[in-house]
Parts: structure tokens; sequence; C-alpha cells
């Protein structure tokens, strides 16, 4: 009978992860435009005001109308995402609800605030004075921003639970804020609140980047890809802080996530950070790394003689797939670099000839940036979900043990992909009109 009920929560736990990860993966991107593109709008419609030049206010307007096919299917993905947590994990919510709902009340505001917003934003354009026009619109970055604020706290509280006690197998004595405020969400909320400023940044100027390679409408193409860009660069070496934040933090409150991120086997001192590799859990080592002696052993505690747990020294059973953490973290770290080459080269270019790169091949790497970027931010979301396997809730409850017995998971998630095929197709379809749109809308301000 455990026999079976072992290979019963088997069964259910393939197609629930590969929902979750699905769905979870299709909605961060959209919520990294909801977090940015209010920003650029912003930044592009205080220019109309400062210099009355109304392709700054065009400019500001097609962004407006992109993020609201943006929003709108974000808030259909990010309303499964709500549902799935009690349907797939009903465990999860069952136990833990009252620990962690909180933030996601406040998300819900945040929200609804947001959506407020957004219809004046979007009514309000020739119908508001320039100016409160331009106002309506900080309640939607604000809200955005505090948006993927209440929700990476939530999933941080997963990583490094808090604000309760266990008694009997139940959670008692619970401070809601300490939950939030828990030792991982400081670093988590900043990382991906920076990448979200990044994702949009980067992708935008690769759009705009294509534009002027094919020469179109060379000054509006030329004003919306130094914008974009500008975002993105800015916040650049911001991430790169940040990262070394959060790699001590997850040191500090997850050794065995930092072992597999960084495939370390052993524990020792002077541990190296690696470059690449491939981990063999056979042989327990990683191959093929280029391996800095006391690399990671700096990162990680600020000390190069510090020790560093390796994985041997967990049980089988509680550590997560190396070879896909450590893919993951290598992905992330290696386009992180090649945004910071990006960034340097631009600062240096910008110093000697005060003016941007113009050439093709700079334009070309501007366009890889976008789906780089975007790359980049899901490998960093493997990072942090799969790097906590086998646990939902660190250290207290195994995904195992929140899974959904419901019949019909296959089905479901079968569905789900279907009809997010036809959301996704239909989404790019909507921005494609848009972005086609006559230019004579752009030179009458329309």
């Amino acid at each position: 009978m455990t026999l079976l009920a072992a290979a019963t929560v088997t069964d259910q736990l393939l197609p629930a992860r590969l929902q979750m990860a699905f769905t979870l993966g299709f909605h961060i991107i959209l919520a990294c435009f909801g977090v940015g593109l209010p920003v650029l709008m912003l930044v592009a419609e205080w220019r109309f005001l400062k210099t009355g030049d109304r392709l700054w206010q065009t400019l500001a307007r097609r962004w407006s109308k992109a993020f609201a096919v943006l929003f709108a299917v974000g808030a259909v993905s990010g309303t499964v995402l709500s549902f799935e947590l009690g349907l797939l994990w009903p465990e999860l919510m069952g136990q833990w609800g009252a620990v962690v709902g909180l933030p996601f009340t406040m998300e819900g505001f945040a929200f609804f605030l947001e959506a407020i917003f957004a219809g004046i934003y979007l009514y309000g354009w020739e119908r508001l004075p320039a100016r409160v026009h331009w106002w309506t619109g900080w309640p939607i970055a604000v809200s955005g921003f505090l948006s993927a604020v209440f929700v990476v706290t939530a999933n941080s509280w997963m990583n490094a639970p808090a604000g309760f006690r266990l008694v009997d197998g139940k959670p008692v004595d619970i401070d809601p804020l300490a939950a939030m405020f828990n030792a991982a969400s400081g670093a988590q909320v900043t990382h991906m609140v920076v990448a979200a400023y990044l994702v949009t940044g980067f992708s935008v100027a690769a759009f705009y980047a294509l534009c002027l390679l094919r020469r179109q409408s060379d000054e509006y193409c030329r004003r919306a890809f130094t914008l974009a860009l500008l975002l993105a660069l800015v916040f650049v070496p911001v991430q790169m802080l940040v990262g070394d934040w959060s790699a001590k933090v997850v040191a500090r409150t997850q050794p065995v996530k930092l072992a597999a991120m960084e495939g370390q086997f052993q524990t020792e001192r002077r541990a190296p950070l690696r470059i690449g590799g491939i981990p063999d859990a056979a042989t327990r080592e990683t191959r093929y790394a280029i391996e800095i002696p006391g690399g990671l052993s700096f990162l990680s505690y600020s000390d190069f003689n510090a020790e560093v747990k390796g994985l041997n020294d967990f049980p089988a059973q509680d550590t997560p797939p190396v070879a896909v953490v450590h893919l993951a973290f290598q992905i992330m770290v290696g386009i992180g670099s090649l945004m910071a080459l990006m960034a340097a080269y631009c600062a240096f270019n910008y110093a000697k000839h005060r003016a941007w790169p113009q050439t093709q091949w700079f334009l070309w790497s501007a366009v890889g940036m976008g789906p780089l970027s975007i790359l980049a931010m899901e490998a960093g979301w493997v990072v942090t979900e799969v790097g906590r396997q086998p646990w939902i809730v660190y250290g207290y409850m195994r995904t195992s043990e929140a899974v959904t017995m419901a019949p019909g998971v296959w089905t479901v998630f079968g569905t789900t992909m279907a009809i997010y095929l036809v959301i996704g197709v239909a989404t790019v379809t909507a921005l494609r009109r848009l972005a086609s749109a006559p230019m004579s809308e752009v030179t009458h301000g329309a």
C-alpha cells in the first residue's frame, strides 16, 4: 500500500511541476514588462513635457498601448498561477497559508491599484491636461514595483521560512511581517526587481535596434533605442552587486543550493569558483571547469580560506538535481557577464566620443541581448526553484508532501499548454500590429 501511494505521488509530481514551471516562466516575462515598461513611458512623456516635442509623446503613447496588451495577458496568467497554488499544491496553502498569506493579499491590492490607474492613464490621453496625465502614470509604476516585491517575498519565505513556531506539525505564534521580511527577502526581491528593469530595457532596445538596422524611422527608433538601453545599462552594475549579496545570503540560508550552483561536491577550505564544467554525480566531481582557487570561499563568506560545505555532506534525498542547477547558474552568470561587457563598452565609447556606439555589430549585439536577458532571468528562476528541491518550504515540507492527489493533472497540463499557445500567439500578433502602425501616427502624435 505504501509503495502504491509513493508511486502515485511520483506520477503526480512531474505534471504538476511541469505546469507550474511553464506557467510561471510565461508569466514572469509579462511581469517584468509590467514593472519596467511604465518607467519608460513616464520618462518619454516627461521628455515631451520638457521639450514640447510630440515625438516623445507618441513614443510614450505607443509604449502605453503595448503595456495595455501585456498587462491584460499578465492579469490572466497571474490569476492562473494563483489558482494553481491551491489546485496543484493544496497542502502548501492548507498548512502554511496563514503564515505566507499576507504578501499575496498585499499583491492583490497592488494589482487593483495598478489596474485602476492603467485605465485612467490609457483613457486620459487628450482628455486630461498633459502634466496631470503624466502624474496618473506614477501609480502604475509604483504598484507594478510593489506587486513584484510582495510576490517575491512570498517566494523568498519558501527559501528561508520564518515567522512561526512548529508545534505538533502545525505553525503557531505566527508573525506575518517576520515571514515577509525573512533572511532571504531583501536580496531576492532586489535581484528580481532589477532583473525586471534589465529585461525590459534590453528587450525594448533589441526591437528598436532592429529598426535602426533596417533604417526605418531613424529618429524615432534612435530615441526609443537610446532610452531603453539606458534603462538596462544603468542597472547592470547594480545587478552585479546584488548578485554578490544574493550569493552570500544563499550561502548562509541554503548551503546545499550553493553547493549545487557551483558543482561543489567536497567540503573544503579555499573552495574554487568554477566557470563552466559538467557535474558528474557518479564520480562526485565537476569536470572540465575552469577553477579560480578560493573564489567561491571569498564570494560566499568574504574570506578566501572559508570552508564551503559540499554536496557530499548532505543526505542524498535532500539534494537538488545538481546538473540542472549548475547549468542554469552558469547561463545566468555568463549572460550577466555579457551585459557587463556591453555596459563597459558603452561607457568607454561615450567617454571617448560623447556618443553611443552606432556600428552594425553593436546594434546586432543589442538585438541578441534582448532574448538573452529573458533567458538569464528564466535561468535565475530555475536556480531559485530547482535549487530548493526536494523542498517546497525549505526544511519543513517536501514538494512531494504538498502535491495534489486529484486525478487528471496530465490532462490539465496539456490543456493549459494549448491555451497558453493561443494566448502567446495572440499577444505577439497584437504587439506586431501595434509596432507596424503607420508612421503618420508618429508625426502627428496620434
